[in-house]
């Protein structure tokens, strides 16, 4: 279906305006998912949690938002763009609402669930709205939006660790809650559109909810009702995708080799960032003992590194290609933890440098993946291939954190699998980030292996051209 009488709907003024919009409104949601990272021991010290009770404020957050973003996706074929993100903000709002005011760790896990299910919108459709609505424009604005994730990735931890530190966590809704402002001038500024009749599979996108939550409740607490609801979930998934019309993910894109492998290697990629950035905060807490302020300033000068190297990350990728883009990528992420994992217990500032060497690795992985996966998948399945691909990431993000947060309970652990660790004092965070070092090796290992005759392939093409 065309859209392209809504775009005549805009003109330039309107079309800065929006973009303008969308951009503040990405970078209070992008680092609503960041901020928090930093101010995760002060959660863990006031109720009393261990790290993996306390890593459901990251997983729950992004369980929700991996299955939002991908059940928004599908909702803006059939509803007006307006409605879903006037939806969207106010649930968003309101969960922060919620978190500001929460007496204990029940309502504010309630409250973050509460935010994500609105905040999925703003990521789905901000790569949408400029397809619709602004066709002759949307590289130039689908390169502002990148830009705005990338810096605002980086803005999050040192404003958490501001705000956390000057105030206290829970002053971190605040910036949340603003987002209210947004929604009349985007309901003046979007066009209006008409309800357009399809099928979105909400059962679907609930049995693959409940199999991940239950897969994560095994791993975090030893749930075996956890695990026989995941795998019975699981088992209802598989069903409904092979008899459902209209599937919630659609079996026919994971019989692509190429693209199967792809997503797999952005999986163990993304893991491992989640996995660093969630191991960082309670690693200073534990062994530097740093305060809230300080965990961010720890952090910040890798998020922002990763920030300009995002703003560049797809002009390389275009300049030399997905496949050494990714290469380099995920040897970035192995010198990364190798250097964390040898000398944790080194001044932070030192650390700090480790940090930001796999930091930077983070956006190049995202934008070699993603652009790869374009040309992996027919034009017509290229919003159905991105969605799928960014609802496993997230979905990565979730897994790990649960992973990773229930390993830290093992913090009494002396033995150091790295041979060059300086210590065995804080030999579990040494043995974390030697985890990811494996995790990134395995990944390069089976993309080269699967992807080795199609590069072959296609520098024979280059050549005979």
């Amino acid at each position: 279906m065309s859209h392209s009488p809504s775009s005549r709907l805009l003109n330039q003024k309107d079309k800065q305006r929006l973009t303008l919009l969308l951009c503040i409104i990405l970078t209070f949601t992008v680092m609503n998912g960041t901020m928090f990272n930093v101010a995760i021991p002060d959660i863990a010290e006031e109720f009393s949690l261990l790290p993996s009770q306390v890593s459901w404020v990251m997983t729950g957050y992004i369980l929700v938002f991996a299955i939002g973003s991908l059940m928004y996706g599908k909702l803006a074929d059939f509803y007006p763009i307006k409605t879903l993100l006037t939806i969207g903000i106010i649930l968003f709002a309101s969960g922060a609402a919620i978190g500001l005011f929460s007496p204990n760790y029940g309502v504010l896990l309630s409250a973050r669930i509460l935010q994500a299910m609105g905040g999925a919108t703003i990521p789905a459709l901000a790569f949408i709205i400029p397809a619709r609505f602004m066709p002759d424009e949307r590289g130039k604005v689908f390169g502002i939006v990148s830009s705005t994730v990338a810096f605002a990735s980086g803005l999050g931890p040192i404003t958490g660790g501001l705000v956390g530190g000057a105030f206290d966590w829970r002053y971190l809704f605040i910036l949340s809650v603003l987002s209210l402002i947004a929604i009349p001038f985007l309901r003046k500024w979007l066009p209006d559109e008409p309800h357009r009749k399809g099928t979105v599979d909400i059962l679907g996108a609930l049995f693959i909810a409940v199999s991940v939550a239950g897969l994560l409740l095994f791993i975090t607490s030893f749930s075996l009702l956890g695990l026989f609801a995941g795998i019975s979930a699981f088992s209802l998934f598989i069903w409904r995708m092979k008899t459902f019309h209209a599937p919630f993910i659609d079996p026919t894109m994971l019989k692509n080799k190429y693209y199967t492998t792809t997503i797999i290697t952005s999986f163990f990629g993304t893991s491992a960032m989640f996995g660093m950035i969630f191991i960082v905060p309670i690693m200073a807490r534990s062994v530097y003992d740093l305060n809230t302020v300080q965990i961010g300033l720890l952090l910040f000068p890798g998020a922002m590194a990763a920030g300009l190297i995002g703003q560049y990350g797809g002009k390389l990728v275009d300049r030399h290609g997905s496949y050494p883009i990714l290469k380099a990528a995920f040897i970035m992420v192995m010198a990364g933890s190798t250097l964390i994992s040898t000398f944790v217990g080194i001044p932070p500032v030192f650390m700090a440098a480790c940090i930001l060497v796999q930091y930077m690795a983070f956006p190049l992985i995202q934008s070699s993946t993603a652009n790869l996966l374009t040309s992996l998948v027919p034009a017509n399945q290229t919003g159905v291939g991105i969605g799928l691909f960014n609802l496993v990431n997230f979905l990565s993000g979730a897994i790990s954190s649960a992973i990773f947060g229930a390993l830290l309970d093992f913090s009494h652990i002396r033995f150091l699998i790295n041979p060059f660790g300086i210590t065995n004092d804080y030999a579990i965070y040494s043995n974390l980030f030697a985890g990811l070092v494996l995790l990134a090796l395995i990944a390069v290992s089976l993309f080269t292996f699967v992807f080795r005759n199609k590069v072959k392939h296609l520098e024979l093409q280059s050549q005979n051209l």
